[in-house]
């Protein structure tokens, strides 16, 4: 089974990921991208040789000047104090241009992934949409599409123009100071490492757990909030507060732990490079005295270092980002690798409809190993014709359709539609031919112009207007103040339930498929509502093969054909007569509703 929500621990490895996340930083078939990551890599270059020989130098010749005590060398210190400002602005202004050139790259980096994910997601089988939590799904492709940016910034323009930066200080330190100083240096940049490494880790397990929390908060808060509805409905209001409250406070104390953590690797952090700054400084101090180094060096070596030391400081940030970005990415990553259930063949090829005669030959299936659902199920569905499946509860009525629209592969057995079978055509060209009126329609928070629009991607206004004219909805649509403009609300709840189906049959009016289903599309309205609906309904079927799912036999009375499905097996098949005259099943459902329509009257 699909998880939820797929989580990577923080042991998730480095390499692998960043493998996979690496061709997006150098995307194919794009020069102009690749030439702005170019670009601004020789702009870090530019920035460091400036950073290090121009501000450095600069300051370290003024000094020497003015220690030397002569006057006349006011205007030789002013121009290299000048010299030296102009090197840090420089520095800063390589460094934004650096981000302007880049900035482009990681925002399609950004754009792509997250398109892939989404695309992915809705390449999904109906099992994983079933058994996800949209919440915790939403936070991890939020989360991992964020990285990216951030993980590119970090590794680009930080850890390579640190390792630069270091390897330019060394050199120099060799040249003008001796193997002391390279050798402090170097211990101290091994230390540094090592003590980030081991405490950030340790404060990657805190941030996992806060990260879980937070998932499940958020995924709750969703969840709740979609099901507003049930929780009025039983007055457990403070109940889901309380809920998301204990959810939040576990987060909170898994997040005060995290933060408390980072002060003990500032403290250390400080502490090792300090000591490398008081070190460096006492040393070449010491030189000073016996004559080997300038004044003009103290400046050096401690404007060197501190230059060192400032990507230094950010390195625990840089190693925890990129740590978390590992984890986040290694989630959505899991998501992306999550197999599809239903795939197309190697060899598919688009469904050709010529008729729409509809066959299921020996059709066994089970959502779940050892419960089965369909067995052994055959049905004949001609062309132009409608059938009606009727049954109790459980009996594998919707399944039909599930499997007709191939979101499931059937166990054993095949669907064929006009002779092919589903199961070798793409589904794409499978769900083109099939039109829904489902029993809970959900439409989309938009306006009902686009809902009913969404039946086929270009439709026109006119083509919009005809079909809300077929489903017999326009009337409504018009005396809206905003007409087709009108706004459902989330989940369409500003509808009712009678104006949901309209919109529904129009959409599908509007996809105009030669295959039609039903899937009980009338069982949550009110009678009068029902009568409406099912006169527009025995239109939309004229010349369409249809499959009319129902639990209120009253509304198929007048199908070519019904089929009454018991533990998955077709029990009997007739027209209305026929089935009342054989005094079956169906004859048994048909009286014991009669009754309760009478009783349900009687009462009123």
């Amino acid at each position: 089974m699909p998880p939820s929500a797929p989580t990577a621990s923080s042991d998730q490895p480095l390499i692998p990921t960043l493998r996979r996340f690496l061709p997006y930083l150098w995307p194919a078939g794009e020069p102009m991208l690749r030439a702005r990551i170019v670009g601004a890599m020789l702009l870090v270059v530019c920035s460091k040789l400036v950073q290090v020989f121009g501000a450095a130098y600069t300051l370290k010749y003024a000094v020497d000047r003015m220690a030397v005590g002569d006057r006349g060398l006011a205007t030789i210190v002013i121009l290299l104090v000048i010299a030296y400002a102009a090197s840090r602005f420089s520095t800063t202004l390589f460094d934004n241009l650096r981000n302007a050139v880049f900035e482009r790259v990681g925002q399609d980096a950004t754009r792509r992934l997250a398109a892939d994910v989404f695309r992915h997601l809705h390449a999904l089988s109906l099992r994983f949409h079933l058994e996800r939590r949209t919440g915790a799904v939403t936070k991890v492709v939020e989360r991992g599409t964020k990285s990216i940016d951030t993980m590119l910034y970090f590794i680009l323009f930080n850890i390579a123009p640190t390792i630069l930066e270091l390897a330019l200080v060394l050199g120099i330190f060799w040249h003008s100071f001796g193997p002391w100083l390279v050798a402090a240096t170097v211990a101290m940049v091994v230390v540094y490492i090592w003590f980030t490494r081991i405490v950030t880790d340790w404060r990657n397990a805190l941030r996992t757990q806060m990260n879980d929390l937070d998932t499940g908060a958020v995924a709750h808060a969703v969840d709740s909030l979609l099901n507003f509805e049930t929780v009025k409905y039983f007055g457990a209001e403070e109940r889901e507060a309380r809920r998301y409250e204990r959810a939040v406070d576990a987060y909170a104390k898994a997040a005060t732990k995290s933060e408390n953590s980072l002060a003990w690797l500032n403290i250390g952090q400080a502490l090792i490079t300090n000591l490398m700054l008081g070190g460096g400084m006492a040393y070449v101090a010491w030189g000073w005295s016996r004559g080997a180094f300038s004044a003009g060096d103290v400046v050096f070596v401690s404007t060197l270092l501190a230059q060192l030391f400032r990507p230094l400081d950010l390195l625990g940030m840089v190693y925890r980002t990129i740590r978390q970005g590992v984890i986040d990415m290694a989630s959505m990553f899991a998501l992306v690798d999550t197999p599809a259930d239903v795939t197309d063949a190697p060899d598919a090829t688009p469904l050709d409809v010529a008729h729409g005669h509809v066959r299921f030959e020996g059709v066994s299936f089970g959502y779940d190993k050892g419960r089965p659902i369909l067995d052994g199920l055959d049905i004949d569905v001609p062309a132009g014709t409608t059938l009606a499946v009727v049954g109790p509860s459980g009996a594998g009525k919707s399944t039909l359709a599930r499997l007709l629209y191939r979101f499931y592969d059937v166990g054993t057995g095949r669907i064929t539609i006009d002779g092919q079978d589903i199961a070798a055509v793409t589904q794409a060209s499978l769900r083109a031919a099939i039109g829904i009126v489902p029993q809970d329609t959900v439409l989309f928070n938009d306006t009902i112009g686009y809902n009913i629009a969404y039946g086929r991607e270009g439709a026109g206004p006119d083509e919009v207007a005809r079909a809300a004219e077929g489903a017999a909805i326009a009337g409504f649509i018009e005396r809206q103040p905003d007409g087709y403009d009108t706004r459902v609300g989330e989940r369409g709840l500003k509808l009712s339930g009678g104006e949901k189906q309209r919109v529904a049959i129009a959409r599908t009016l509007l996809k105009n498929p030669p295959i039609l289903i039903l899937d009980e599309a009338t069982s949550a309205l009110d009678s009068r509502t029902e009568a409406d609906i099912l006169a527009t309904l025995e239109a939309v079927e004229r010349g369409r093969t249809t499959i009319v799912i129902a639990h209120r036999l009253s509304t198929v009375v007048d199908a070519d054909q019904i089929a009454v499905l018991d533990r998955g097996r077709v029990a009997e098949r007739g027209t209305h007569a026929e089935l009342l005259r054989r005094g079956g099943l169906y004859a048994e459902m048909w009286a014991r509703q009669a009754r309760e329509r009478d009783e349900a009257l009687a009462a009123e």
